[in-house]
């Protein structure tokens, strides 16, 4: 049996925004049609900007469906699982300045339990 000796993480944080798209013909809502793209693009900027790209430190991610559409644009933060609902690029710095950077939760963004699709 080999025992399994934890690892410091590659990254200490990761945030991956929803860029996922549905047909607005059909009338559902997505976070691409939020600017979701435009503010991960700004989140990864800024965290560059910051000093807070790479090993050891925060990656930005882009991702699919996550399933809370109705509190979109959605972001979330792990290792703390903190799931936000942000506005435009003035969020985003927030996000990156207090959270990202400091390690504090910015109440005011965060997603209200139980919003789902």
């Amino acid at each position: 049996m080999t025992i399994h000796t934890p690892q410091k993480p590659y990254y200490e944080r990761h945030i991956f925004f929803c860029l996922n798209d549905r047909d607005k013909n059909k009338g559902e809502d997505a976070c691409a049609h939020h600017n979701a793209n435009d503010s991960f693009t700004h989140c990864k900027q800024a965290v560059k900007k910051a000093g807070l790209a790479g090993e050891g430190k925060v990656r930005v991610n882009k991702a699919g469906c996550l399933d809370r559409c109705a509190g979109g644009p959605i972001a979330v933060v792990y290792p703390e699982g903190v799931w936000y609902s942000y506005v435009d690029t003035h969020d985003i710095d927030e996000i990156v300045e207090s959270h990202l950077k400091n390690g504090k939760v910015v109440e005011r963004l965060v997603t209200p339990a139980g919003v789902g699709r």
